[in-house]
């Protein structure tokens, strides 16, 4: 979190790695497989069971930073007692690509509320695993997606 709230990974054991980190430090590392995402619905779906939403919940783009809201808050989705929230994206690129609008705007949610934890000392950042190591996206909350510290390099991110 020191670059951004939301970080690439392309080699899934640098993210293992990252989340066995989070895990021993008392974190709560939340797991989302986005290969079955090939729909906004389907995110939604996923999205809620992970983070128990409300029955009520939209459904869409702006429920889901509604809800975001409560998670920060620890009305739902997050464990007060943890050191911080760690939700990880795994291949990411399939929502991506089916997605692009939505795929940058869930993002950007959850920069904005990273952000927003930080104001009241609570950390939560957005791991995110594209099987794409070329894949990019636009700034979210205003600051820049970047790849993790061992592949920050596009060399790093080369089939040997």
């Amino acid at each position: 979190m020191i670059n951004t709230s939301v970080t690439l990974f392309w080699r899934t054991s640098i993210l293992d790695r990252t989340k066995e980190w989070l895990r021993g430090h008392g974190y709560q590392v939340t797991h989302l497989d986005a290969s079955g995402w090939a729909t906004e619905e389907a995110m939604h779906r996923d999205m809620a069971a992970a983070l128990c939403f409300p029955d009520y919940y939209g459904r869409n783009l702006d429920a889901l930073n509604d809800c975001m809201r409560d998670v920060v808050s620890y009305e739902y989705g997050w464990l007060p007692e943890a050191a911080g929230l760690a939700l990880v994206f795994t291949s990411y690129d399939t929502f991506a690509t089916h997605c692009p609008r939505s795929a940058q705007i869930l993002l950007d949610i959850m920069a904005d509320h990273s952000r927003t934890a930080s104001l009241f000392g609570q950390r939560l950042m957005c791991l995110v695993q594209s099987n794409d190591p070329q894949i990019r996206f636009q700034p979210v909350g205003a600051v820049p997606v970047s790849w993790n510290d061992a592949e920050w390099l596009d060399a790093n991110r080369r089939v040997d």
